[in-house]
């Protein structure tokens, strides 16, 4: 499932929601379920790719097909409702591809968490190197409307995946202000290619989930062309430098003979070899 391809999406209690899933090959069945925190998996409706009449409802839910889509109607949302929305295309019970996803909140009453900010990264990394990200979480303990403390988790939505992973949740490391009304929480990973994609902190309080802007983290590859090219230039720089060389050397070993033909005699001085060697570099 593609990052584009999973979505957040917050409802008001009471609303109406409906969510579509592209039905695209034959021969093979499209399933709706949903996973909500500590509960199994839940099967909501299903539908054969072929055109078919067929309408499961519930008095909460619908699943249907409608033109090249597969449906779910979810009727009068309630703050249990919360949690996250499959689309899988199936051809049996181990062959599965994940289609869309969608992360549906319903807004309940206003929540003594009031806001999740993320930073995103200050620059590409490469990888084997560390990636660090910030989470703060806005909180109001006077409207809290429960006697358990929020818990912070990180999750990565990555191109490549099924699905939204877990990463990390933190203990009781964050750092706060004096009035605790603003938290701060880390995390840190050492990143090879594959850990690109979007890290998303997400904060459950009082039994509801609320997710960051999220941090996109981008890994920038070592151009393996670029150092090639580079070596390559170096050795034709050094086989130049080579050539002038020896020219420089024949050329006052040919001087050298002449004199010693004319009957002078002459000696090869250190100096002007070094003064050749020297002119020959710098060329």
């Amino acid at each position: 499932m593609k990052d584009q391809n999973f979505e957040i999406k917050y409802v008001d209690i009471k609303q109406n929601v409906t969510f579509t899933c592209p039905r695209e090959s034959e021969g093979k069945a499209l399933l709706w379920i949903r996973i909500i925190s500590g509960h199994k998996p839940e099967f909501l409706g299903g539908t054969l790719i072929f055109d078919s009449s067929e309408v499961n409802q519930t008095p909460h839910f619908t699943t249907k097909q409608g033109p090249g889509t597969f449906i779910l109607n979810i009727n009068q949302t309630q703050i249990n409702d919360t949690g996250l929305y499959y689309c899988i295309h199936t051809i049996n019970w181990t062959n599965m591809t994940f289609l869309k996803g969608i992360f549906l909140k319903i807004k309940g009453p206003k929540s003594f968490v009031s806001g999740i900010i993320q930073a995103p990264p200050s620059a590409a990394v490469h990888p084997g190197e560390s990636v660090s990200l910030q989470c703060s979480v806005l909180s109001d303990s006077e409207k809290k409307t429960c006697s358990e403390d929020y818990r912070v988790h990180w999750f990565r939505a990555g191109s490549h995946q099924s699905h939204p992973s877990f990463l990390y949740t933190h203990g009781a490391n964050a750092e706060c202000g004096n009035s605790s009304q603003k938290c701060f929480y880390n995390f840190s990973k050492k990143v090879s290619v594959s850990d690109a994609g979007t890290y998303y902190c997400a904060v459950a309080a009082c039994g509801e989930v609320m997710f960051g802007n999220g941090a996109k983290v981008d890994i920038i590859e070592h151009n393996t062309r670029t150092l090639i090219n580079t070596v390559i230039a170096l050795c034709i720089v050094c086989a130049a430098l080579a050539a002038s060389l020896t020219v420089s050397l024949y050329l006052i070993w040919t001087n050298k003979k002449k004199d010693s033909h004319s009957g002078n005699t002459s000696y090869l001085n250190i100096s002007t070899v070094y003064s050749t060697l020297s002119a020959a570099v710098d060329y």
